[in-house]
């Protein structure tokens, strides 16, 4: 299934300060999953199998690499925990990196939120206003700004990469 997600990362230190808006906006809370993203090796955009206890999807996605919000072209397909599939592109493509993170999903409407914790790497936070069917990019910027101001996010705490680019150049810093 593919859709479009306009979407924003940002480093995130008070997760509870955020939790406390998103609880008076009676967002819904999917709970909390431990998810492995694997991220493969690709020629062009992202492919990630994410495994959880919520979520687990092979995922892969475009984007434009710029801070604040930005249009992600996503194509999802459901899998099943422990599948075949993690071994099959493996081989077949081979890994770029392992992100490992703890999730607190919320949403409002279409709008989805992330509290991670990501380890080796810190706390963040994500908005995704997702289109469900129709919703003109113009309006899902406008709630995925709507939403940064009202978490009141820095610019300097915009990120323009995803996880699996940060560790990546964290480890190549820490061999040299």
């Amino acid at each position: 299934m593919g859709h479009i997600n306009i979407e924003i990362k940002a480093r995130c230190s008070d997760h509870e300060r955020i939790r406390s808006i998103l609880q008076s906006k009676n967002a819904e809370f999917k709970g909390l999953d431990h998810q492995i993203d694997t991220y493969f090796k690709v020629n062009s955009g992202r492919l990630k199998l994410r495994e959880g206890n919520i979520e687990n999807h092979l995922i892969f996605y475009d984007r434009v690499d710029q801070e604040g919000p930005k249009q992600s072209n996503v194509t999802l397909f459901k899998t099943e925990l422990n599948s075949e599939i993690k071994s099959i592109l493996t081989k077949a493509l081979g890994v770029l990196y392992v992100v490992d993170k703890a999730r607190e999903v919320y949403f409002i409407d279409n709008v989805k939120f992330h509290l991670d914790t990501v380890k080796d790497l810190g706390t963040f936070m994500e908005i995704e206003a997702i289109d469900t069917g129709g919703i003109p990019k113009e309006k899902l910027t406008e709630q995925c700004k709507n939403y940064m101001q009202l978490f009141e996010i820095k610019d300097s705490d915009l990120l323009s990469v995803s996880y699996s680019d940060l560790l990546l150049a964290k480890s190549k810093l820490e061999v040299n």
